[in-house]
């Protein structure tokens, strides 16, 4: 399955839907809808509401996750939203405004 990768020098402000995992690098504002899995890499940004399969945070997402099957979100991560996953993963260092539902 190819992957969908928003580069380090992109933005893209609307709604984003696919069934292509998604990479992110630069900026996205609006929402993300995604089948597959989401992964936020260090320097990207998610200004948006996140539904995907899993979903991996390095960078920083402001915005409420939700995935069928895990959130993790790594020492470099940020988010500040709501989690609602089955399975929830915040390793240390990493910063978590929010509330989290399993």
């Amino acid at each position: 399955m190819a992957i969908t990768r928003l580069g380090k020098t992109m933005r893209l402000q609307g709604d984003v839907r696919g069934s292509s995992p998604l990479v992110v690098l630069g900026t996205v504002s609006g929402s993300v809808e995604v089948t597959a899995d989401v992964r936020v890499e260090v320097g990207g940004t998610v200004r948006a509401d996140i539904a995907a399969k899993s979903v991996e945070v390095a960078g920083e997402v402001v915005g409420n996750i939700r995935a069928e099957d895990r959130v993790e979100v790594f020492a470099a991560g940020r988010v500040t939203g709501d989690i609602r996953a089955p399975r929830v993963l915040i390793a240390n260092g990493a910063v978590f405004k929010g509330n989290v539902a399993l």
